[in-house]
């Protein structure tokens, strides 16, 4: 099977950077989902939008779901049970249509305007990290970087610390390759990236990961476990979807 070449620095910039505005001048916002017409100057069309899976309702520590009404102030009852490196978890959506598939689309699928699109909404219903927190997104391995030619996790962030007036810190590398976790079950997944992260640079003393899925939350503990050891007092994470 023949693999796509990888994502240049070009159209890197053509999505995110100085090129989006001629982008968006030239081309009016289509609907990534329907292909209809965008609506608020977004690549999603309002009726679409009307079907995206908000997560409203979900523990504060892990973000999985909980009874509608609850809020996002409660512990689920796994992390009433012991700590945990992270000290809070927002995710903007469950892993849900039509969300999922503009994930994978933007993962696998190298259609970074989808990516685009996801910082937008997540931007659009999330409360701004505290203004001493500073961005970090969790790292592909460089093997996978040269692989897909841009990493998912800093993408989403890029735009998200430009908005907010954050930092964005790349201090946080892989230290080995791991299988791909959506292959593995929990248990394996925690193997798999035990000690997988190391930091590389100074950082705050308090540190908002960013990445893309979170299902078992095994990938953030694990970073956030080497942001912890390195000093860091206080790690959050924000995630575009959580896997119910």
């Amino acid at each position: 099977m023949s693999m796509k070449p990888p994502v240049n620095k070009s159209m890197i910039n053509l999505v995110y950077g100085a090129g989006a505005r001629l982008t968006a001048l030239l081309l009016p916002p289509r609907c990534l989902v329907c292909g209809e017409p965008g609506s608020a100057g977004r690549d999603l069309c309002a009726a679409c939008a009307l079907t995206l899976p908000w997560a409203l309702d979900a523990c504060r520590r892990c973000a999985l779901p909980l009874p509608a009404g609850t809020g996002l102030q409660l512990l689920c009852g796994v992390c009433q049970q012991g700590p945990s490196p992270l000290q809070q978890v927002r995710a903007t959506f469950l892993y849900a249509a039509p969300v999922d598939g503009l994930l994978r689309r933007f993962k696998f699928h190298q259609d970074l305007a989808a990516g685009r699109l996801l910082s937008q909404l997540m931007l659009a219903r999330r409360d701004p990290p505290p203004a001493e927190a500073a961005l970090v997104p969790v790292p592909l391995h460089r093997s996978r970087l040269r692989q897909r030619g841009y990493d998912q996790g800093r993408e989403l962030a890029r735009p998200l610390a430009k908005a907010l007036h954050l930092p964005l810190c790349a201090a946080l590398h892989r230290t080995r390759a791991t299988a791909a976790q959506s292959e593995l079950d929990a248990t394996t997944r925690r193997r798999n990236v035990r000690g997988a992260f190391a930091v590389t640079a100074p950082l705050p003393a308090h540190i908002t990961l960013v990445d893309d899925v979170m299902t078992t939350g095994a990938t953030l503990q694990a970073a956030a476990s080497a942001l912890r050891r390195a000093g860091v007092e206080r790690v959050d994470a924000w995630v575009c979807a959580r896997v119910p």
